[in-house]
């Protein structure tokens, strides 16, 4: 995304009551800590491979990946109970924009990971992830950062690594050189093209759409929205 070093961001983190900072000086006092005797259940790490279990359920799993302040993705969780979501964020101190906007969020079917989308290979196994939402990537404009788009042929090999064999790709921009980008690479990838549209607010594409702050600002201005939906052959 296109945001970086918000102020306060760490701040916040320290400051919130469910963030514990220095976990190694809590060693036996846990239920000091929670000021009950509850039996404690922990969480290690997210489990490539363990989605699943993560949520405790079967249902699709859907990622963002630069979910930025996490509007579009929280809303959809709200939406779509029946599916499991989980944000990517590169930068804490965007992340910590989309952890404030929980405090009224009471569903278990969304999940936040700060981690680079280099990665996402070492934290999604093969055929877990039924969809990946792109939304208002950076378009890195300079010709020899063409490989760092997430819409690149290096990503969509690694998102077909993660992708289960009906999964799909989506992804959304206001940037006309970049769609344009990304329609070549989605073609010399190998995928198919199940539609794309140069302006999905007046397209048919439109119904059901959930909004990013990016799309709200743009397309507030008169900018049209591009979006493509792109698959690649079962397996």
């Amino acid at each position: 995304m296109r945001l970086r070093n918000v102020p306060g961001a760490r701040e916040t983190i320290i400051e919130n009551q469910f963030s514990i900072q220095q976990p190694e000086q809590m060693k036996g006092k846990w239920a000091e800590v929670f000021k009950n005797d509850h039996p404690i259940h922990i969480e290690v790490g997210m489990g490539k491979g363990k989605w699943h279990e993560v949520f405790q359920n079967d249902h699709p799993i859907h990622i963002e990946v630069g979910m930025g302040k996490g509007q579009f993705i929280i809303e959809m969780a709200r939406r779509n109970p029946e599916v499991n979501y989980i944000g990517i964020e590169k930068y804490s101190s965007v992340l910590v924009r989309a952890v404030e906007k929980l405090e009224d969020f009471e569903q278990d079917n969304l999940r936040l990971i700060r981690m680079d989308a280099e990665n996402i290979e070492e934290v999604f196994d093969k055929d877990e992830v039924d969809r990946i939402y792109l939304n208002f990537s950076d378009p890195w404009p300079k010709d020899r950062h063409a490989k760092r788009r997430l819409t690149s042929t290096r990503f969509l090999e690694r998102y077909d690594n993660i992708l289960t064999p009906e999964g799909r790709v989506m992804f959304k921009t206001d940037n006309k050189d970049l769609f344009d980008f990304s329609l070549e690479q989605v073609e010399e990838a190998g995928w198919i093209l199940e539609n794309h549209t140069y302006d999905l607010h007046h397209s048919e594409y439109n119904e059901g759409n959930v909004m990013t702050e990016y799309e709200e600002k743009f397309s507030a201005k008169g900018n049209p929205i591009c979006r493509l939906v792109a698959y690649r052959h079962a397996k």
